[in-house]
């Protein structure tokens, strides 16, 4: 009987809300509800307007690049197969790696935002019990069944795109002037130096906190392995990103350009620890809600435990498609009666909560460097999908196959790929430009900010010096559509 389950492989009960709902609920959390007014602040409402279009675009291209992989060959190895496959063994081994050490990482980082989060309601309760509290919900949830996860990723994101359409609605309010305050009209767009403030350098630092706003729209490659039918789910969750993220994403800025000075500073002291003066909140008040932070507290809780969610879930199943490359231990390829891959998931909640503890330990030194590691991880990720999608175009024509047999193919290429791996590269190479323009190199700023990037190229040579792997030549690229 166990030899029949491991055989099975993972079963195929994600619905097509389900995917649409993942796709979405990676794009929404506390980078809109929490760091959207500091964006606002920092930019002005046009900066951070415009710095957000045109890193949704960029996202927009990376996921029809996915997308069309994805429909052809859906597994949960997702960028991980797809480098192995177009591109390089090492280059899968590296994304891999990376890409689960990262959310790995990240559910221990949602574990210290969610115990932050209940200190507004219960603020005499150790944070630690909250963390283990929420660790054994999310262990619980992924355990259970792929549905299951499923299931709660709906519910989680379902109650983010509802508190972004109130949102939008109360806000479009207060702007006719239908709220129980005087319409501001254009007067915050034209305040002192709005909408652009601080210039192009102001606009890149946003580059880098709107993309971490959108990290996370990758899991549906990764999710499509588990989706009931890839061929027309994939290609209509990836069409929804776009439109979603222009309403959700665009929409919230300009409510919050219209209603918000950019000066106002409350923008610049928005955190999950002090959530009632979050844009949202603020709005919320003004429209008459007197329970608003209360309310956006809840709110930001879900996002919270639906990041950590997901990031179980994803990093679970790139260890277990790594085990079935050869690229991770066979011992991540058990499979419990319904179908989860057990010792991939426990591995991943004991590595979570290992990172966690550092968190605890003298002041967080160690588990700052942690999250700082993982926070290029996106990024590099993003990069390795434009690379993969190229390489795989150029290998499927090579082999003589005709283009109109793809379940679905990205419009835009090669100019889509293209224009988000130079966007990718500009937005990651800029993260702390400003470590390199002082006086004095800024030493210890420059490694916390780019330390992602050595350790990814030093996983990349590890297993190219070990293997002595080589770019694979377009002719023998394998274009199969079955796991191998």
């Amino acid at each position: 009987m166990k030899e029949e389950e491991q055989q099975q492989g993972l079963r195929r009960s994600l619905k097509a809300r389900h995917m649409n709902m993942i796709a979405i609920g990676g794009a929404i959390g506390t980078g809109l509800f929490v760091a959207g007014g500091e964006t606002v602040s920092s930019a002005g409402p046009g900066g951070a307007l415009l710095a957000y279009s045109l890193i949704g675009i960029m996202v927009y291209f990376l996921m029809t690049s996915l997308g069309e992989m994805a429909a052809y060959l859906p597994v949960s190895g997702s960028f991980e197969t797809y480098a192995n496959r177009y591109v390089d063994k090492s280059l899968g081994f590296a994304l891999g790696w990376n890409y689960w050490f990262n959310w790995a990482i990240t559910v221990a980082a949602e574990l210290v935002a969610g115990s932050l989060i209940m200190k507004y309601w219960f603020p005499d309760v150790p944070a630690a019990v909250w963390s283990g509290m929420f660790l054994v919900i999310l262990f619980i949830l992924n355990y259970l069944s792929t549905r299951s996860y499923g299931e709660s990723e709906f519910i989680f994101a379902g109650i983010k795109v509802l508190t972004v359409l109130i949102f939008l609605f109360a806000g479009t309010c207060l702007i006719l002037g239908f709220g129980p305050e005087p319409s501001p009209g254009f007067t915050n767009w034209t305040l002192g130096d709005a909408p652009f403030v601080g210039g192009f350098t102001a606009m890149l630092g946003i580059f880098m906190v709107a993309g971490f706003s959108f990290q996370g729209t990758e899991m549906i490659g990764i999710a499509a392995g588990e989706s009931e039918d890839p061929e027309k789910n994939i290609p209509r969750a990836v069409h929804s990103i776009f439109w979603r993220i222009l309403l959700f994403y665009l929409g919230s800025f300009i409510i919050i350009g219209f209603l918000i000075p950019y000066t106002d500073p409350n923008l610049l002291n928005t955190s999950i620890e002090n959530i009632s003066i979050s844009p949202f909140t603020l709005v919320f008040q003004r429209f008459g809600l007197a329970a608003a932070a209360s309310l956006m507290n809840a709110v930001i809780l879900t996002a919270v435990l639906s990041a950590g969610n997901s990031g179980l879930y994803v990093s679970t199943r790139m260890l277990y498609a790594m085990a079935e490359t050869g690229q991770a231990p066979k011992c991540f390829l058990k499979l419990n009666k319904r179908g989860v891959p057990i010792h991939a998931l426990l591995a991943t909640v004991v590595f979570g909560f290992a990172a966690f503890l550092t968190s605890l330990i003298g002041e967080g030194k160690a588990y700052d460097w942690l999250v700082n590691i993982s926070g290029m991880v996106g990024f590099i990720t993003w990069i390795g999908i434009a690379i993969c999608h190229f390489r795989f175009r150029r290998a499927y024509i090579a082999q003589g196959k005709d283009l109109n047999d793809l379940p679905y193919k990205a419009t835009f290429f090669p100019f889509g790929p293209l224009l988000a791996l130079i966007m990718c590269i500009i937005v990651t190479a800029g993260q702390n430009y400003s470590a390199f323009t002082g006086a004095e190199i800024d030493w210890y700023g420059a490694s916390v900010a780019y330390i992602g990037i050595p350790i990814f190229f030093a996983v990349y040579l590890y297993h190219k010096y070990k293997h002595h792997t080589h770019i694979i030549p377009l002719k023998e690229v394998d274009l199969s559509r079955c796991k191998k």
